[in-house]
């Protein structure tokens, strides 16, 4: 069995090195707060992350059998143009492809 200085000074390392590791995003984000670059991402971002996630599910989708993946695609778009609402658009192209899925 450790001596309990040797399990309190790991006890506190620990401590010491979760608390700093949490804290440092905050303490850096007021320092970018201001920072040119980070408006730019805020503003790029979620397009370009939903443009890779749609490629990446497509792919390999084959051309022949793309009519459900293409119908819940467009309803996804269209709604999400229309409303601009994520969660709206999102659960209803997925209702849309599953449907067009099992009637097809």
């Amino acid at each position: 069995m450790p001596d309990w200085r040797y399990v309190l000074a790991g006890l506190l390392t620990m401590f010491a090195v979760t608390l700093l590791l949490r804290a440092a995003p905050f303490v850096l984000l007021g320092r970018l707060r201001e920072s040119g670059l980070l408006r730019f991402l805020a503003a790029t971002m979620p397009a370009g992350v939903m443009v890779i996630l749609t490629v990446y599910t497509l792919r390999d989708v084959p051309l022949a059998e793309a009519g459900p993946a293409a119908a819940g695609l467009a309803a996804t778009l269209g709604l999400h143009l229309w409303r601009r609402n994520a969660l709206l658009s999102i659960v209803a192209g997925t209702a849309v492809y599953m449907l067009a899925l099992n009637l097809t």
